[in-house]
């Protein structure tokens, strides 16, 4: 019963994609937020950007919806949008203050996700990204096990070029695999800076084993770009607006654009080859 209540409700969305990092503060959110708002710049598409990392929920601040609140509709929990073709849903609409901590246990944590897919009213959806938290633990576990009732495209891990990171990245890659999770892809973020001034090129974390793409060769899993890191990026963040918007012209929108289209023609072609099963 529960299955088919999840089926039922996400039967409207078209494609689901997880974004994953072993490690926290490697840009994950940063990137999910981006993917979302670079998918909504396609007015024809309709884009929902769903924040389960329930204690340390950054995606209202990125979004610039914080102080906003879920209001609740005969069909569900209704998104709080950004844009006509972009709603967001997140923990943090659910708390009195930015600064209130969530201290919960894996269940309630657990019994939130299940909410969050089952009652939202998302609507018609082109494009369901899902924030996770780091790591392999609870959350992950929860939401893969209950979008096995529809279907998930595949997963974007996100990463830096030092190993310390990598390292992470690999245990994120061998849970994937073991649930059976598709893998899209792995982003490179932080991956070196140019000087806005002087041009020249600093590796700000140099990679001493190779970085992501000898670890995507090693593990045969695909590379989707290396996003360079760029001061822009994190006060678009911190200002709540679109860093592909306020900078078009960064090595890093660029980046990220490339990034982009080929998780798009990813999606594509799982479509395609799903309908040929089917």
């Amino acid at each position: 019963a529960e299955a088919a209540e999840l089926r039922a409700r996400l039967r409207a969305v078209r494609h689901t994609v997880l974004v994953l990092s072993g490690k926290g503060g490697v840009g994950k959110s940063t990137f999910s937020a981006l993917l979302a708002h670079g998918l909504a710049a396609d007015e024809t598409k309709q884009v929902a950007l769903l924040d389960i990392d329930i204690c340390g929920p950054s995606i209202p601040k990125i979004m610039g919806l914080e102080g906003e609140q879920v209001h609740q509709s005969g069909s569900g929990w209704s998104p709080v949008y950004v844009e006509e073709n972009l709603g967001v849903m997140s923990v943090g609409f659910l708390l009195s203050s930015p600064d209130d901590a969530v201290i919960w246990r894996g269940p309630k944590k657990n019994g939130l996700i299940k909410q969050f897919l089952r009652d939202v009213d998302w609507g018609e959806v082109d494009y369901l990204i899902v924030d996770t938290p780091p790591g392999t633990s609870d959350e992950h576990l929860s939401i893969v096990q209950y979008l096995s009732a529809t279907h998930i495209d595949g997963a974007v891990i996100v990463t830096t070029p030092q190993e310390v990171s990598l390292q992470d990245v690999r245990k994120e890659i061998n849970f994937c695999r073991k649930v059976k999770l598709p893998i899209i892809g792995v982003v490179e973020n932080m991956s070196g800076f140019v000087c806005p001034k002087c041009k020249n090129e600093s590796q700000i974390f140099p990679p001493t084993t190779g970085g992501a793409e000898k670890m995507c060769q090693n593990l045969n899993v695909s590379l989707l770009g290396k996003v360079p890191l760029d001061p822009q990026i994190g006060k678009s963040c911190d200002r709540g607006q679109s860093f592909l918007a306020e900078a078009p012209e960064s090595p890093a929108t660029l980046s990220y654009r490339n990034i982009i289209q080929r998780i798009q023609e990813y999606c594509e072609q799982h479509h395609i080859q799903e309908e040929k099963i089917m």
